[in-house]
């Protein structure tokens, strides 16, 4: 960059930093009479939810038990064809891949399918959010072919301003919104699914404190 182009850079940010700005406070949302105006709300926030994930491309299944889920698993082509399966939920579905035995996260390039637990879920958008709380490698979350996430009906908030406060200061070093089936369609206006995460979403809301 040649001398006349830094001065007249300079000559910039020296006006920029000259000038005062008034401050603006941020507006009230919780607890005054404008949230109406702000942020949605929904009377039944879970069924509002399961339909919102359908909307955005993932399968939401209403189940009683993590025992109902395994069985509806059991019953997916995709679940039963999967060779190398992750499971973060316990004992209750069972998996043959085990994060905790490998150091490499490209040795899940292979990995066809993964279920874990998300925190809560938010009615507005389908999001769900994930912390690696529990899960050694964070990138099984995106590289995996096909993911299910368990969400629990109690924990489902109706939009992103309760889910902000509800995640408040962060406890763990990565935590992350997950909506839909990953998809793009940059290319061509070709809707390509799986371009940046996995295929397929499948949602069980379960009936259980969350």
């Amino acid at each position: 960059m040649g001398s006349k182009a830094r001065d007249s850079r300079q000559a910039i940010l020296d006006r920029l930093r000259s000038r005062e700005v008034t401050p603006v406070e941020l507006p009230a949302i919780f607890g005054d009479d404008s949230i109406s105006q702000v942020a949605i709300g929904f009377d039944d926030p879970p069924t509002q939810f399961a339909g919102t994930v359908e909307a955005v491309g993932g399968l939401c299944l209403q189940v009683g038990s993590m025992q109902e889920a395994l069985n509806k698993l059991e019953q997916d082509e995709v679940y039963r064809d999967a060779a190398r399966r992750c499971s973060l939920v316990g004992d209750e579905i069972p998996g043959n891949v085990n994060l905790q035995e490998i150091e490499d996260p490209h040795d899940l390039s292979s990995l066809d399918f993964l279920i874990a637990r998300a925190e809560f879920g938010v009615a507005e958008n389908g999001a769900m959010w994930i912390t690696d709380r529990d899960i050694r490698h964070r990138a099984s979350l995106f590289i995996t072919q096909h993911l299910a996430l368990v969400v629990s009906r109690q924990s489902i908030i109706s939009n992103m301003h309760q889910a902000y406060e509800r995640i408040g200061q962060p406890e763990t070093p990565f935590g992350v919104f997950i909506a839909g089936p990953s998809k793009t369609a940059d290319i061509e206006q070709s809707l390509v699914l799986g371009a940046h995460g996995c295929r397929t979403l499948t949602v069980f809301l379960v009936d259980e404190p969350s």
